[in-house]
Order: structure tokens, then C-alpha cells, then sequence
């Protein structure tokens, strides 16, 4: 037996003594492949060959020069692996890539991972994601910042506008009529000199107005057969009115923001409908009032109501927007905001787009001739808003966080015996949920101190004549004494640091810097769920 150990002992040693170099070189192989392998990545980073990925040119800082030398259109997207907006963005992206092969154009579409390439990230200004910039005949150090939608025909149009001519050359009545009926919204410029600056400052309107089709005329049939005399811009509709002309002025040219601004409010109809269809136009008109006519769609009498309020529209048109809203059908979600009911109906409301400030008569008259008097009183400034208040809870100033309402708001945070404290919110904000547990406490830690405070408002339900509340949540400070004085707060969210400013008279004590590393971002922003910056706020 113990022979065998012995011979079984030697084969063991001879054996590792056989298969230990060959495991040492498979070791050694393996870290060879390794390192070949690192290095061909490493090669292929430093190459400047571009490759793509459905369509999109992958770029880093190797490769940009010679896209920009081959490509005389190329759109770069800035992008970071982790943020949302640009995963939402992508496959929209790869498709208007795809869209714009198929149709051999001349513009491409690129994407840079900004957070590994941080030399590019830094060389153009990319501070957020996703960043669009285009770059035209090579030109590295004037990219074109994108100003298109966020999806894929918003893409697609704005790169077409930007590859070929941004307006069609209209040469003849029969191709110029063609044109004009093409579509429900067409826009035509008649110039004398299509090499003219008003001609030139067309082309760029067009250029970024890509959502309706752009023509061009210079010959003289054309300005006679459309009883022109001089260079004008026309809008041609089908509906409301046929034509409607911008004549430029002779002496001023032709000024590009406010014919954007004029085609804007005139390509909408003199009386919208709320619908899913028309919200993102109403609502990006840039139109400073609008005047809404609630009614239920399923009463005949009060459909009725719509030609006095449509004869009263023409007089305000670029001024005032006017709205139908059905309470009935897809209105009925923007009732609360007004504190109405579908009983209110028909009724009218005129709101001052800047503050949400809203405006009601004083009796509902749905006369043409009522309406105009009573926009006119609201723009002359004569007229006082309608301030939302719901009803005060019966035990509002028993809880350690008081609940305020518009009708007891002034009596509370302008008391100058009190410094108060208040969270203006929304029921439906998840960043006012989440700090929600913080408020509570720290009205906990004060509910004993007579001279602080600390109190809430749904600023839904609650309008305050001269504090507007643009997000949530929105914290403000009223410090004790006269001359009612009110103090934004904007700092972290934490007890700690709301103690700290309240014991600090409404400010926060001076501390040293601390130096850190915001993980997860990869921007050096602050994070927005830990601190009160905007970007952790609700919007209106």
C-alpha cells in the first residue's frame, strides 16, 4: 500500500509537471488575446473610420473631422446612456435616419456619447441632453443649434428644409394655384428680386417653419394675377379667410420674427375647438389671451352661442385667441382649473396667458357686442381677476402644518406678529409627495413656537392676486413685521436645513464649500431630487 501511494504521488508530480507548463502558457495566451484585443479596440477608437448603427454615423473625437469633410448636412446628437429623454428620442431618431437614406438626401444624422466624449461634449457648449447641432459644409466652429419637434417627421422636415431650396419656385399661375391649393395652409412670397434681403429673410422663415409647405414668385403674371403691387408674403387657408396678405414694409424689410409670429396666428382658425388634436396649437401660439366659451356640444341651444362669440373674434385676432371648450367631451379635464363643473355651462372665461390670470363677467352675455366690451374692459386693465379660494377645512389651524386657502391667505402669512413658512403644491406632483414627510416634521419641531409658522396651499384650487406660483413645489417666506415682505426659498429640502433657515431669520447661514462629486449624472449638476433647483420642480 504504501508502494502505491508512493508510485500514485510521482504520477501526480510528473503529471502537474507536465500539464504546468502547458496551463502556464494557456495563461499566458489568454492574457496575449487579451491584450491583442485591447489594443485593436483601442486602435479602432483612435481610427477615424465611421461606422454606423441603423443609419446613424457613430462619431468620437477621431472620426468628426472626416464626417464633417463627407458629410456636407450632418445633425449630431449629444447624448448621455442614461438620460431618458435621449432613450425616448432614439428609436424616433434611427427612423428619420432611415427615412432620410431612403430618399438619398444629402443630410445625415450622427450621435456622440457626450459623457465618454468629453473633449467634443466640451469644444460645443453641451451642458444637457439630448443636444441637437448641425453642421453644414464642414463648418466646426458655428454649429446651427436644432429648433425642430422632438420626433421623427419633426426631424425629417427640418433636415429637408435645410438640404434643398426652403421654398419652391413658383414660375408660372398654373403651378402657382396648384401650389396654393396643395394644402389647408400654404405660404407664398412675391418678391421683385428673389436675391433681395426680404427675399433671403423669407427663405429663412421657411427654412424653420416646416410645418407648412413654402412657394416663391417673382414673375409679373403672378404678382398681377394675384393683385400684388409690391413684394408681399400670403397666406393662403382653407378656411376662414382665403388669402390673407403681410405686405413688406418698404423702408423696415422684412422682419423674420414677427412674420413667424403673424403666420403663427394667423394660420390658426379665428375660433378653436379644445381638442387633443389643436392643444399643442393653442397652447404654442404665443398668443397673450385667450377667451373661452365653455359649452355642452350636446345642446343644441347652447351650440347657438358660437356665432356671437365667433362675430366678436375678428376685432382681437393676434391679440386674443378665442377657444371653444366642450364640457362634454375632452374639456371636461380642464374644469377643475377654472373651479367649474359641467353645470357652469355655458359660460365664458378670459385668461392672461403670462399669470393664468383668470376673468369672468359679472353676468354671462354671449352677445357679440358684450363680448368685445368686456375683453376690451379686461385689456385696458379694468377689470379685476377671478381668483379661485376653495373652503377652509374646519380644523385648517389646529393640524401642526396649517392648511391655507385663498380666502384666508392674507390674514395668515401677512400677520406681523409670525414669521410663516408656506408650501405652495399641487395634489398631483411627485416632488411635493416626496418632501411631503420633511414638511410634516418640521411643522412637528415648530407647532410649539408661537412666532413660526408653517403652513401649506394648493395652488391649484387657490389663486393670490399679486404671487403667481409657476411650479411645484414653490416654498416662500413671510417674515414678521410691516411692509409685507416675501422670501423664495430655493435650497435642499431637508429638515435640517429648513430649521436652519427659519432659526437664520429667512436666510441660510454662510458655510464652507464642500467639495463633492455628484455620481450618477456625469455633469457636475447638482441632482435635482436632492436639491430645490428647478429641475425638481413640477411645472404649470
Amino acid at each position: 500500500m504504501r508502494g502505491c501511494g508512493s508510485r500514485l504521488l510521482w504520477l501526480l508530480v510528473l503529471s502537474l509537471a507536465w500539464l504546468g507548463p502547458a496551463l502556464g502558457d494557456e495563461e499566458k495566451d489568454g492574457e496575449v488575446v487579451a491584450e491583442e484585443e485591447k489594443e485593436k479596440e483601442e486602435e479602432e477608437v483612435l481610427s477615424d473610420e465611421i461606422k454606423e448603427e441603423d443609419h446613424v454615423l457613430v462619431l468620437h473625437e477621431h472620426n468628426f473631422a472626416r464626417a464633417l469633410r463627407e458629410h456636407q448636412l450632418l445633425l449630431v446628437e449629444f447624448y448621455a446612456p442614461w438620460c431618458g429623454h435621449c432613450q425616448q428620442l432614439a428609436p424616433k431618431y434611427v427612423q428619420a435616419a432611415a427615412e432620410l437614406r431612403n430618399e438619398s438626401s444629402p443630410a445625415r444624422l450622427g450621435k456622440v456619447d457626450a459623457t465618454a466624449q468629453t473633449a467634443l461634449a466640451n469644444e460645443f457648449g453641451i451642458t444637457s441632453y439630448p443636444t441637437l447641432k448641425l453642421f453644414r459644409d464642414g463648418n466646426r466652429t458655428h454649429p446651427i443649434a436644432y429648433t425642430g419637434r422632438m420626433d421623427t417627421q419633426g426631424i425629417v422636415r427640418w433636415m429637408q428644409r435645410r438640404a434643398g431650396p426652403s421654398a419652391t419656385l413658383l414660375k408660372d399661375t398654373d403651378t402657382a394655384a396648384a401650389f396654393a391649393n396643395s394644402q389647408d395652409l400654404v405660404v407664398i412670397g412675391f418678391f421683385k428680386d428673389l436675391e433681395g434681403k426680404a427675399a433671403q429673410a423669407f427663405y429663412e422663415v421657411a427654412a424653420e417653419m416646416v410645418d407648412m409647405p413654402f412657394g416663391v414668385a417673382e414673375a409679373a403674371e403672378l404678382f398681377q394675377a394675384y393683385k400684388l403691387s409690391a413684394d408681399t408674403v400670403c397666406l393662403f387657408k382653407k378656411f376662414d379667410e382665403r388669402q390673407t396678405d403681410f405686405p413688406v414694409d418698404p423702408e423696415q424689410g422684412l422682419d423674420t420674427a414677427e412674420l413667424t409670429r403673424l403666420l403663427r396666428v394667423h394660420s390658426l382658425k379665428l375660433v378653436m375647438e379644445f381638442t387633443n388634436e389643436t392643444s399643442n396649437q393653442i397652447f404654442s401660439a404665443k398668443i397673450p389671451h385667450h377667451m373661452l366659451l365653455f359649452l355642452n356640444k350636446s345642446s343644441s341651444e347652447q351650440l347657438s352661442l358660437q356665432d356671437g362669440f365667433k362675430a366678436a373674434a375678428g376685432t382681437f385676432r393676434g391679440e386674443v385667441l378665442f377657444v371653444v371648450v366642450d364640457v362634454s367631451g375632452y374639456g371636461a379635464d380642464v374644469l377643475s382649473f377654472f373651479g367649474m363643473t359641467p353645470e357652469d355651462a355655458p359660460t365664458l372665461r378670459l385668461v392672461k396667458m403670462e399669470n393664468n390670470r383668470k376673468y369672468q363677467m359679472e353676468q354671462d352675455d354671449f352677445s357679440d357686442t358684450a363680448i368685445g366690451t368686456f375683453i376690451q374692459a379686461v385689456l385696458d386693465g379694468k377689470v379685476k381677476p377671478h381668483l379661485l379660494s376653495a373652503e377652509p377645512p374646519e380644523d385648517w389651524d389646529t393640524r401642526p402644518v396649517k392648511v391655507l386657502v385663498g380666502k384666508t391667505f392674507e390674514q395668515v402669512a401677512f400677520d406681523e406678529t409670525k414669521n410663516v413658512f408656506i408650501k405652495f403644491y399641487a395634489p398631483w406632483c411627485s416632488h411635493c409627495q416626496a418632501m411631503a414627510a420633511a414638511w410634516e416634521e418640521l411643522a412637528e419641531r415648530y407647532k410649539d413656537r408661537e412666532d413660526i409658522v408653517i403652513a401649506e396651499m394648493d395652488a391649484t384650487a387657490n389663486e393670490l392676486e399679486n404671487i403667481t406660483i409657476h411650479g411645484f413645489p414653490t416654498l416662500h417666506y413671510f417674515p414678521a413685521g410691516p411692509g409685507r415682505k416675501m422670501v423664495e426659498y430655493k435650497s435642499a429640502r431637508d429638515v435640517e436645513t429648513f430649521s436652519k433657515f427659519l432659526e437664520n431669520g429667512g436666510t441660510l447661514p454662510v458655510e464652507p464649500p464642500v467639495v463633492t462629486k455628484t455620481p450618477g449624472n456625469g455633469t457636475g449638476k447638482e441632482d435635482p431630487s436632492v436639491l430645490g433647483t428647478d429641475e425638481s420642480r413640477d411645472e404649470l
